[in-house]
Order: C-alpha cells, then structure tokens, then sequence
C-alpha cells in the first residue's frame, strides 16, 4: 500500500503520438514522439518515450492517438535511446499491452486525476 500523498506525486498526462518507429535490433521497442503539451507560445512541447509495445502494435497503428503516460518518471536508456517518462497499458496473463487512451478529444498535457 501507499499512501495518497505518495499517489499524488505520479504525474499522469495526456499525450499525443506524433511519430513512432521500431527501434532497431529490438522487436519489442517503439520509440514515439509525443506531444506533451504547449509552451507559452503555443508551441508543441514534445518529448520521446521508448516503449516495449512492438509485439502488439506496430508503429503507423499509434501515430495520432492521445495516450496516458507517467510525465516525471527520471529518464531511462533503453538500447542506447533516453526514454523520458513511461506510457500506461493494461495486461494480463492472456492479452496485452493494451494502450491506455482516451474516449474523447483533449489536448495533450490534459492532467489526469
């Protein structure tokens, strides 16, 4: 168990895939592009997450859905590339990883709570 104030530290953010390709050497690793919001410009604000979803989708099936992901999880080196936060997906002993998306349009960096 953890408390709620440890719950609250978790980021969750919406996000939306801008690019995603195979990482190569790896038949389970897609690097994506996300959008992660905007700057005060109005700008995207975009960051890269490697993911180990290659064995269920492949690259063009992600592009352009808005995901949930962990926003300040520390960066992590998967096969030489930095993944800066993590994507949500539910599994099970039979099926998964099934993104976890949303059912309606909101911008990306939308919190979750």
């Amino acid at each position: 168990m953890i408390s709620f104030d440890d719950f609250k530290k978790v980021e969750l953010r919406t996000a939306r895939v801008l690019t995603a390709q195979r990482v190569e050497g790896s038949e389970k690793l897609i690097r994506l592009e996300l959008e992660v919001g905007k700057n005060e410009e109005g700008s995207a604000t975009t960051r890269q997450i490697v993911a180990g979803i290659g064995l269920k989708y492949a690259p063009e099936d992600v592009v352009g859905k808005t995901i949930v992901v962990v926003a300040n999880l520390e960066p992590r080196k998967l096969m030489g590339l930095e993944s800066n936060g993590m994507l949500l997906a539910a599994s099970n002993d039979e099926q998964g990883p099934v993104l976890l998306t949303t059912i309606g349009d909101i911008d990306s960096g939308s919190e979750i709570r």
